[in-house]
């Protein structure tokens, strides 16, 4: 190893270990060189290693710590938004925003910061409502968080037509038994769902606080009527250090 890969195996080990905890600070430049006995650039060098790997982040000033592990989410794909889910609510047993009711249910405080927008869509997000190239969508755009801490972006894309003048064109939750959408008598009859892995974007970084090297698993989800018309298409970005995506798949 060279005497960068050195530091960094030693820190990664401490990390790992739980000998230096999430958010807790690094060791000083100064004290690491009399530590390992090498230069300041030697001792950044071997730190800027773990900044890559995503085990360390960069706090205010010159400060570098830790990086925090986030309670993991687990996500029921399968059922979330599903005819079941949407009865038990009518029933109050659950309420409000579906993704709302599941982090509530696990015992957790969630909080969305919602906008609302006519937008020239995405060019994915065109194709899947099937718009022409000239078409707008109402956009409701949502920051997630779950006890105060930026989990996902859900930004839900509407044919303008269909959603104007209702309930979806607020910027604030809102809710109805069955859905929004089959309230106003556009009912989704299936969801075809689309998951990719990729880099987050600087503006999905910004949003979600994300530290370097952390992958973002970009859930998409449109919704067909019984006539194969698309109603909405909902994009998710889940960041890959809080999230975990659970399908469950008939073999009939």
């Amino acid at each position: 190893m060279t005497k960068a890969q050195e530091i960094a195996y030693d820190l990664r080990e401490q990390i790992l270990s739980g000998a230096l905890a999430g958010g807790e600070a690094l060791p000083s430049e100064s004290k690491m060189m009399s530590q390992y006995g090498y230069s300041r650039e030697t001792i950044r060098a071997g730190v800027r290693l773990l900044i890559e790997e995503g085990l360390v982040v960069t706090g205010q000033g010159q400060g570098k710590y830790v990086r925090e592990d986030y309670p993991p989410v687990v996500w029921n794909w399968t059922t979330l938004e599903s005819r079941s889910r949407h009865a038990n609510a009518v029933e109050g047993r659950t309420a409000g925003d579906q993704w709302a009711s599941v982090i509530a249910e696990n015992g957790n405080a969630p909080r969305q910061e919602i906008s609302v927008s006519i937008v020239e869509p995405p060019a994915h997000v065109r194709e899947r409502l099937e718009l022409p190239a000239d078409g707008l969508a109402v956009a409701r755009k949502r920051v997630r968080y779950i006890d105060n801490r930026p989990y996902a972006l859900a930004d839900s894309y509407f044919p303008q037509e269909l959603v104007s003048g209702t309930p979806l064109m607020e910027p604030r939750d809102v809710s109805a038994p069955g859905g929004i959408l089959a309230s106003v008598g556009l009912v989704q009859a299936k969801y075809v769902d689309e998951i990719s892995v990729r880099m987050p974007t600087r503006r999905e970084a910004e949003l979600l606080g994300l530290p370097a090297a952390t992958p973002v698993a970009e859930h998409t989800r449109t919704g067909y009527d019984a006539g194969n018309r698309p109603l909405r298409c909902m994009v998710t970005i889940l960041p890959g250090d809080r999230h975990k995506i659970l399908y469950e798949v008939s073999t009939d």
